[in-house]
């Protein structure tokens, strides 16, 4: 089964060496990950400075500068990983670097066979 951990995290509390270091930790895990065969994909995501969250409302587009919600902890980066149950995934998230400062959601994945195939 397929699990989405969400990394949440005040991006203002890395320092620039301590992002660049959870970038290369990142990165090992997802080599561990992907030697075990449970590594989907992973990805940072750019400050929510450059965010811009869309609505569609009686049929018009709202688009609004910043994220979906101002919060404490932003939605940082993504793990997605394969995991036998959810304790595996579990594993897996405290293993992410972003857990020592923040918060990591897991959340299983609906897999719809409607969707075109992963390349």
């Amino acid at each position: 089964m397929k699990y989405m951990l969400l990394i949440y995290a005040d991006e203002n509390a890395w320092t620039e060496s301590e992002r660049v270091d959870c970038y290369g930790e990142s990165s090992n895990l997802a080599h561990q990950l992907s030697t075990n065969g449970q590594y989907v994909s992973a990805s940072p995501l750019q400050s929510v400075s450059t965010a811009v969250s869309v609505r569609v409302r009686e049929g018009k587009r709202l688009v609004t500068d910043g994220p979906f919600a101002e919060t404490r902890e932003q939605l940082g980066g993504y793990f997605m990983v394969e995991a036998r149950n959810v304790d595996e995934a579990i594993d897996i998230a405290g293993r992410i670097p972003g857990a020592r400062k923040g918060t990591v959601e897991v959340r299983p994945v609906v897999e719809l066979q409607t969707l075109p195939p992963e390349p």
